[in-house]
């Protein structure tokens, strides 16, 4: 009995392995639509309808849960798709709610009124398209009160990872924290507000210094779904472990057995 998790391409593998290894009782059915990545420079329709169609595809497999480890799909599907309406039985969950209530310190389910809350300049790195959603500032502002949020499109640092050229990632990544800080000197946390950027989390840290807090999502999106599965079991589905992509099989095979560090091999989707 499969859980679904959808990405763009590989970085959602970063959400996949700490779900893994939270839940290894439960089966996983992963799907990468790297035919079609980045979706980080698409437009919000084209990401809607590329979103739906996976989604879609993983509920067919028998995924009555899938969740969209890919940040630009949770930013610009997540909510159109809920309100749109899911077939019966049928769920959807994104990956910012929970980064968002690790970092103002909330439960999960707690819709008490916005707060005030210990951190006060956040830095949010992500995609184009995952910044001009404002998808991130609008869930924190029904969470807290007085965050100063400074995003920073982080262009081409999908494209390098998914290349396997971590050399061109790193010095992307140095760019682009130097960027923000020129916009907000001091922040006090970080959001990577990509699944891609874990595999780049200490070339973060370094060029945002020791005093940054820096908030990754796979281990607090796996923390949130073995809370979710504890309270819905029957949202285990019917469908069966494995891994799958649009793209080339063989080829994002070997890519995810780099980032992972194990084999791994994926299906034609």
């Amino acid at each position: 009995m499969a859980v679904g998790i959808f990405d763009s391409g590989l970085g959602g593998l970063t959400v996949l392995a700490a779900a893994q290894e939270r839940l290894p009782d439960v089966d996983f059915l992963y799907l990468g639509d790297s035919a079609n990545a980045p979706y980080g420079v698409r437009d919000a329709d084209d990401v809607y309808d590329l979103t739906t169609k996976a989604v879609e595809r993983l509920w067919d497999a028998g995924c009555d849960l899938v969740i969209l480890a890919c940040n630009t799909a949770s930013a610009a599907a997540l909510r159109r798709m809920q309100e749109g309406g899911l077939p019966k039985g049928k769920r959807v969950l994104g990956v910012f709610v929970p980064l968002i209530e690790a970092m103002t310190e909330r439960q999960w389910g707690d819709n008490s009124p916005p707060r005030e809350v210990a951190v006060k300049h956040v830095a949010l790195f992500a995609t184009p398209a995952t910044v001009a959603s404002r998808a991130f500032q609008r869930e924190l502002a029904f969470r807290a009160i007085g965050v100063d949020v400074e995003a920073q499109a982080c262009g081409g640092v999908v494209d390098a990872i998914e290349d396997g050229d971590m050399i061109l990632a790193e010095a992307l990544v140095r760019s682009h924290v130097d960027a923000l800080k020129r916009k907000m000197p001091h922040p006090q946390a970080a959001i990577l507000g990509c699944t891609h950027y874990p595999l780049m989390q200490q070339a973060f840290q370094d060029a945002l210094g020791p005093d940054v807090q820096v908030f990754s999502q796979g281990a607090l999106v796996a923390e949130s779904l073995a809370d979710y599965l504890e309270r819905h079991p029957d949202m285990l589905g019917t469908g069966a472990a494995g891994y799958l992509t649009t793209g080339d099989a063989r080829r994002v095979s070997d890519r995810a057995t780099q980032f992972l560090r194990r084999q791994i091999t994926f299906d034609a989707a």
